[in-house]
């Protein structure tokens, strides 16, 4: 139930022009990266990223709670993407050591080598559909778009968007 009492504040024409492209951009992105790993990797988004947090962590290893934090997924889904890529060899689940709730998932061999099969058509697939569209300034003004976004919707996950739009700002300029 919606409690305010305010009148809604309808979008202006360009920023319904502006909101329609974004979710025409998005989807249109989302769809060929998501097609590209299906189609040469064998596996959708969800799952590589899962394999990319896995593989940038020390030892290669997160806990499950941690894995679907930096994935931005929710714990029964990664928890599902997780059984998965477990079934394929992928990753192996095992007990926390300091925490008999928690479990740990770890990248395997395979997964890792899995990833870095499907990782360059990946690369290549993200580069052909958003950054060979975009100049140097305008991927520095996306980082901090999607910044600000980020924070508008979750300020307190904030702070390592911030440092990679810097990030990204200082190598395009």
């Amino acid at each position: 139930m919606n409690v305010n009492t305010s009148p809604p504040r309808w979008l202006t024409a360009e920023e319904q022009a502006a909101w329609r492209a974004f979710l025409e951009a998005c989807q249109q992105l989302f769809g060929a990266v998501d097609a590209q790993l299906q189609h040469e990797g064998g596996m959708p988004h969800t799952y590589y990223e899962i394999l990319v947090r896995l593989s940038e962590t020390p030892g290669r290893s997160l806990r499950m709670t941690q894995l679907a934090e930096a994935s931005a997924s929710s714990k029964s889904r990664v928890s599902h993407a997780v059984a998965r890529l477990e079934e394929r060899g992928w990753v192996r689940r095992v007990d926390c050591p300091t925490d008999r709730r928690g479990q740990i998932a770890e990248l395997t061999e395979a997964g890792f080598a899995a990833l870095s099969e499907a990782a360059p058509g990946h690369v290549e697939q993200v580069r052909r559909s958003l950054f060979d569209a975009l100049t140097p300034e305008q991927v520095s003004q996306l980082a901090t778009i999607s910044t600000a976004i980020l924070a508008a919707g979750d300020p307190g996950e904030c702070a390592a968007h911030e440092e990679a739009a810097h990030s990204a700002a200082a190598s395009a300029g």
